[in-house]
């Protein structure tokens, strides 16, 4: 039976007021129908997974800043920036006397990081950014000396120099201060030139090593099969729960193109595992839509703790050469407010749970405790993970 020839059915209840509850029947059948017929959602692999060996490898740096406008480090309290500037320099065949005292305000040492993506070559420009390292108020209109960028083996795959571009903004006067944003770390755009690049091996024999975004067998399952039927039978050999075989071309032109065509491939992924992600710092609290939770009884209570500190005069008597002594008087409050005892229904859908949690009325600073006592007491069906 189709959802066309159903509207027409339910237009013709509709002409008689007595077939009320047929329609309502009739419409609702044709809601779960049309919901039961759409496909389920795809998605690209290369969305679920990486080509293992594929990677950005981080770079860092230490530099100075010149051009700073009297916002850069206070040179006494930061000697590294002296001796930096010092040792800089005597590369430049200047010498300077060590008794010399530069109080200089135009100079800070920074921080210079990036990320070295895979198959760069020499010659191509890399995004940095440019963070202070001392005291300076502000790295705006600053100028990058060059900066040679190490990776973790100590050698050199860059070189770091420009302008740096800062999107914040400030203004202080006479005590007042007002700023937007960060004005200590700015970016510099194509501020590094790769000078060496890091060999990318993608397999050995042959053989691709696939790796998903998260460890998930049934996941493993279905990206095997995919792969398979789009290439034949054996191509591709779960390894594990996240680490998938592929067999692919040893001619390294065609593995460019096969690892297209791979990463092309549409996959129905599994239901992720019921969450609950509780940010204990800013008390933020995200659910899937996997979470249920099952009926219980909750009663949550508030203990407030109030204490007055009220200065209390002495003044001594007439004559008696006393002094006129303060002395503190503080008054200690405890209150509790009442919990009461509520139901929480149960529910197989993220509504059902947050129309639950939230008939409570608790302060997410109180719901946080109350989903851990849930998962203890095992009403809450979703992994518990606090950041």
């Amino acid at each position: 039976m189709t959802s066309h020839y159903l509207f027409r059915r339910v237009r013709m209840f509709a002409d008689h007021p007595t077939k009320t509850a047929a329609v309502a029947f009739m419409l609702a059948f044709v809601l779960v129908l049309g919901t039961n017929s759409r496909p389920a959602q795809a998605e690209r692999l290369k969305d679920l997974a990486q080509i293992q060996g594929v990677r950005d490898n981080p770079l860092i740096g230490y530099g100075l800043v010149v051009g700073l406008d009297g916002t850069g480090d206070q040179t006494t309290q930061t000697p590294f920036t002296i001796q930096s500037l010092t040792n800089m320099l005597a590369r430049l065949g200047i010498t300077i006397p060590a008794a010399t005292n530069m109080q200089l305000k135009n100079v800070a040492a920074v921080m210079v990081t990036a990320a070295l993506p895979a198959f760069s070559r020499p010659g191509e420009g890399i995004d940095v950014t440019v963070s202070s390292l001392g005291n300076a108020k502000s790295l705006k209109g600053g100028t990058l000396l060059m900066t040679p960028m190490k990776g973790a083996d100590g050698s050199v795959y860059a070189i770091a120099q420009g302008n740096v571009l800062v999107a914040g903004a400030g203004a202080s006067a006479n005590g007042s201060k007002v700023q937007v944003n960060q004005l200590d770390v700015g970016r510099i755009s194509n501020g590094a030139l790769v000078e060496r690049s890091v060999p990318t091996v993608l397999g050995q024999a042959g053989t691709l090593q696939m790796t998903l975004n998260q460890v998930d067998f049934d996941n493993a399952q279905r990206v095997t099969a995919a792969i398979n039927n789009a290439f034949g039978s054996g191509t591709a050999v779960p390894v594990d729960g996240r680490t998938i075989a592929i067999r692919a071309p040893s001619d390294p032109g065609q593995q460019v193109a096969f690892l297209a065509q791979v990463e092309n491939i549409d996959v129905t992924p599994s239901k992720d595992a019921a969450r609950v992600i509780v940010n204990a710092r800013t008390g933020s609290i995200v659910m899937n839509q996997m979470v249920q939770l099952q009926s219980c009884a909750v009663a949550h209570g508030n203990l407030s703790v109030i204490v007055n500190t009220t200065p209390q005069v002495s003044q001594p008597g007439a004559f008696s050469n006393g002094q006129t002594a303060v002395t503190q008087q503080s008054q200690i409050q405890v209150r509790q407010e009442n919990g009461s005892l509520k139901m929480i229904s149960a529910g197989a859908s993220l509504a059902d749970v947050v129309k639950g949690l939230n008939a409570l009325g608790a302060t997410p600073a109180d719901l946080i405790s109350i989903l851990q006592s849930i998962k203890a007491a095992g009403a809450l069906r979703a992994d518990l993970e606090i950041i």
